[in-house]
């Protein structure tokens, strides 16, 4: 058995040494990258060589890649770096890291050639003046070979362990039971779906019903095709905090229930979570778990290497045990993980780690996206830019003198814009080419006055800086999915400021190649319906497999009532707070326990939640509140206890409408009075504008389809288990229409309230038809 590894892999374990520094930054775009080696491959002679494909092998190591460039008149072999800046800063070990890659590449060229020697070059292009600097120095075939062995012998310890690891990992999970006495109903076929799927290397879309133990139902089938598919990752990625929990949680149920399964799941966290120093800079001078990073990470490594579950405070203790940073060694170790969990962003943003090292490496990947709902607005916000004014001209006047020009010049621009514009918020089908040109050169000044003064932007700048580079990485990809829009609001009388972004639309262009690049991507969700508006949006392969996982509950479980004597919408607010106060008195009164009131705003929360206080003030009250931190929504859900009673208000679609888990007593009933539908405002109506250009469908894909999938995951946070028992009443008169039932699921048997809401004495609310 033979272990492959890339070229740049073999060199970035071997031959990196002294600090972690992130000061010779920022690399040019991927765009930029490759616009820069085309010029450098441009400029050669017609015998010039691009892109030329080699490997070798090293006892039980091949070793691959493809070399920039190589010209056979001058039997010279070229490395070439695209950069930005100052070259004189760039770190010694930096250049050590490319003269390691250009040997390797060298011996590679000279025992496929039968060369003796070989002229090697470090061609550093820099992508605003198109210069070259070429360093250039002769080798021996000897000495190449000298050096490559020497690299793959370093690795090659590790590289035994780590198939004798993948050895093991592979017929132990090829033997794995299920770790429970059976399958829940329904998680059979998912699993069975998920297995599929990965094997015929399709990609899945499974809607499957809150509590059927999705995750567990994907996760196991995916480990149990890791030797059949010869899999070398599994990725789960996940919206938000609580789905990393479940997917670790799974892990650990395996682990329990295996002792001696030899895998390893790494937990990814974002880097502000991670940071033990950050006021501190990512260099040795400033940071001291940068200095000396690269010396100390070969123990730390091994160190982690020996867990099998890599969360959060594993990595962290393993780090300060070797004083290395941990979020960077969580990043080390996502190379030799089996199981990786970590945000959406990690697989789909246009920077992301595990894509970029699963393209590099070659690697073959499985992608189990959680609550796949949310990939449409996530992908969005990934491919998407802003720019703040307010934010902006604050930065423009504590700037140093050397960035004044570029930042006036931007500020000159962004104002002729805004000073045209009379409406308060306008879109457009271009973006602004003066604008842009003024934006990617100041980002270009902004660049090289941080290579120069390393330690000299603080950090509003350094901010507003990276902001302008979404911002031209985003533009680069500007078409008719996106609209640019400028924003007006008025922070006081005589200067209004603007808000300037590009939109993304429909993600699904850029989120497509993501999907089709995996062995198979599982897309999973209790709401993945209408088929056609997921697959619309998130880009998914033709051949995709979309299946409705049947329901583990039975409709006798769960009451749905349709109230449909009140009416929600805006201009109906005031006349329905009391039938609804009254109506969650009267199911209280009923059945007394813990319930969930879902509303569409904030203040309509609050004033629904102080009418039932002033009238029925013995029910107790828990508030969702604006901008709540982990703890204070833990704080929240603590208070649903088995033995407590009382009604907790909540936004619908905020924090705790989905992935929220209050099994039994802890939660008997939920109200939601509003289809959740998004805000009418300028915004959105340009959404729907464009979704109808594209799909026929504008006000379903803007307002309807999100609006209802928020509705439904509300509810499904009534009925866990099959134990559970419980009641959901869907308030608004807009519920009686049978196109909005058509989008509920099928299991729910739907109970019109009139006869109850009558009887309780309850006042209707007006109903106007077709409205928001």
């Amino acid at each position: 058995m033979s272990y492959s590894i890339a070229v740049r892999a073999l060199c970035e374990f071997t031959a990196k040494s002294g600090d972690l520094d992130l000061r010779f930054t920022p690399s040019p775009t991927a765009l930029e990258g490759i616009a820069g080696h085309r010029t450098v491959a441009s400029r050669r002679n017609d015998a010039y060589q691009s892109e030329v494909a080699l490997e070798g092998e090293f006892r039980t190591l091949k070793v691959k890649g493809r070399a920039d460039g190589y010209d056979p008149t001058q039997n010279c072999l070229e490395e070439v770096k695209t950069y930005r800046g100052d070259l004189s800063k760039q770190p010694a070990n930096h250049r050590a890291l490319h003269w390691a890659q250009a040997k390797i590449y060298g011996w590679l060229m000279c025992r496929r050639l039968q060369l003796e020697q070989i002229n090697l070059a470090l061609v550093y292009f820099d992508i605003v003046s198109e210069k070259e600097t070429c360093l250039v120095e002769a080798f021996s075939a000897e000495a190449l070979r000298e050096f490559f062995e020497q690299q793959c012998g370093l690795f090659l310890a590790w590289a035994e362990q780590e198939m004798a690891h993948r050895e093991a990992r592979n017929q132990a999970a090829q033997q794995l039971g299920f770790p429970h006495d059976s399958f829940r109903p329904g998680q059979r076929h998912l699993a069975e779906s998920v297995f599929k799927a990965v094997s015929t290397g399709r990609c899945l879309m499974a809607q499957a019903p809150t509590g059927i133990g999705k995750t567990l139902g994907t996760l196991f089938p995916m480990l149990k095709a890791l030797a059949p598919q010869q899999l070398d990752k599994v990725y789960f990625l996940t919206a938000k905090t609580p789905g990393r929990k479940l997917a670790l949680d799974s892990a650990q149920v395996l682990f329990d229930h295996h002792a001696t399964l030899p895998l390893r799941v790494l937990e990814m966290v974002a880097r502000d979570k991670a940071c033990e120093h950050p006021d501190k800079a990512c260099h040795g001078e400033s940071c001291p778990l940068a200095q000396g990073f690269y010396d100390r990470l070969p123990a730390a490594r091994k160190a982690a290497s020996q867990l099998k579950l890599q969360d959060q405070a594993a990595i962290r203790e393993v780090a300060a045990q070797h004083s290395v940073c941990p979020y960077y060694l969580s990043q080390e170790m996502a190379r030799w993980a089996d199981v990786v969990v970590a945000d959406y962003n990690y697989y789909f943003d246009f920077t992301a780690l595990l894509f970029g090292l699963a393209q590099l490496n070659q690697w073959k990947v499985a992608v189990l996206v959680d609550e796949a709902h949310n990939l449409v607005e996530r992908g969005r916000q990934m491919y998407s830019a802003t720019l703040d004014q307010g934010v902006f001209n604050s930065v423009r006047k504590t700037a140093p003198e050397a960035l004044k020009k570029p930042l006036q010049r931007v500020n000159r621009e962004w104002n002729a814009l805004h000073n045209a514009q009379l409406a308060p918020y306008q879109a457009y089908d271009k973006a602004p080419e003066k604008l842009l040109q003024a934006i990617t050169s100041c980002s270009a000044s902004i660049g090289d006055y941080l290579n120069d003064h390393p330690q000299g932007l603080d950090s509003g700048l350094q901010n507003a800086w990276f902001e302008m580079l979404q911002f031209g990485r985003v533009a680069e990809l500007f078409d008719e999915n996106y609209l640019f829009d400028i924003s007006k609001r008025e922070l006081d009388r005589k200067r209004p400021l603007s808000q300037l972004c590009l939109r993304n639309v429909v993600p699904a262009a850029l989120l497509g190649p993501r999907l089709k690049a995996a062995r198979s991507c599982v897309l999973f969700s209790a709401t993945l319906s209408p088929r056609h508006y997921y697959a619309d949006l998130l880009g998914t392969p033709a051949d995709t497999v979309w299946i409705d996982v049947e329901s583990p509950f039975s409709a006798e479980q769960l009451q749905v009532r349709i109230v449909s004597q009140i009416s929600t919408r805006f201009t109906h607010r005031q006349a329905s707070l009391a039938p609804i106060v009254e109506l969650i008195a009267r199911q209280f009164a009923e059945r007394p326990g813990n319930y969930l009131a879902f509303f569409s705003s904030f203040d309509y929360l609050q004033q629904v939640a102080q009418l039932l206080a002033e009238r029925h003030p013995h029910i107790s009250i828990w508030q969702q509140s604006r901008g709540m931190a982990e703890g204070q929504r833990q704080a929240f859900l603590d208070q649903f206890t088995a033995h407590s009673q009382g009604v907790g208000f909540a936004v619908l679609g905020g924090a705790f409408g989905e992935g929220i888990d209050l099994p039994g007593a802890r939660l008997i009933g939920a109200f939601v009075a509003t289809l959740g539908l998004a805000q009418l405002n300028p915004v959105n109506e340009q959404m729907k504008r464009r979704m109808a250009a594209i799909f026929g469908a504008g006000y379903d894909y803007t307002y309807l389809f999100p609006g209802m999938q928020k509705v439904v995951q509300a509810a499904g946070r009534v009925i866990r288990t099959q134990q559970d028992r419980g009641v959901v009443m869907l308030i608004d008169d807009r519920f009686a229409e049978s196109r909005i039932q058509q989008l509920l699921p099928r299991w729910w048997q739907l109970d019109h309230a009139d006869a109850a809401f009558q009887s309780a004495g309850l006042t209707h609310t007006p109903v106007i038809e077709n409205l928001l």
